[in-house]
């Protein structure tokens, strides 16, 4: 979901000068579950099947910057039954300038997403590794690949309901 209305005015009066400003970072909401520990950690047993979800959120605010949420989570399990779950809402505040209306929303649910993730790709190394297990760690996601896919995916929900 997507809030992409554009400021009329930048802060600083600047226009016409493109450019995307990282005013804020923030976890949101972090959650780590190990329910079979320390079972789950002795060594020998078999690889976990690790179900991966990745989300991108924006909304624009009334100051005119936007918040984007980068959401990722990640479901081990071994033999059907849970091993680990982790999931990070990681966000950032921003200040876009320059951009027109209609390149808006890629840049929040693309360029966005990639100054944020290598922060939340650590979080969730670090807690897996605390967790006792190796640390997970995400491969690099193509946000234009994603974004590109959801949006073909909504619309084609749209043209079947028509």
């Amino acid at each position: 979901m997507t809030d992409t209305t554009a400021p009329e005015a930048t802060q600083d009066g600047e226009a016409g000068q493109a450019g995307i400003r990282i005013l804020a970072q923030f976890v949101r909401d972090f959650s780590f579950e190990n329910p079979l520990a320390p079972d789950a950690l002795r060594a020998g047993a078999s690889q976990p099947a690790i179900d991966m979800g990745v989300e991108m959120n924006a909304r624009g605010r009334a100051d005119g910057l936007f918040e984007v949420d980068l959401k990722l989570s990640a479901r081990a399990e071994r033999d059907g039954q849970a091993v680990f779950h982790v999931e990070v809402v990681y966000g950032g505040l921003f200040h876009i300038a320059g951009i027109p209306e209609e390149d808006l929303e890629p840049v929040l649910l693309i360029e966005c997403p990639r100054f944020l993730f290598p922060y939340a790709r650590r979080l969730i190394s670090d807690v897996t590794a605390e967790g006792g297990f190796p640390p997970f760690l995400i491969d690099p996601i193509d946000f234009a690949g994603v974004y590109a896919a959801r949006k073909a995916q909504a619309e084609g929900q749209q043209v079947g309901n028509a």
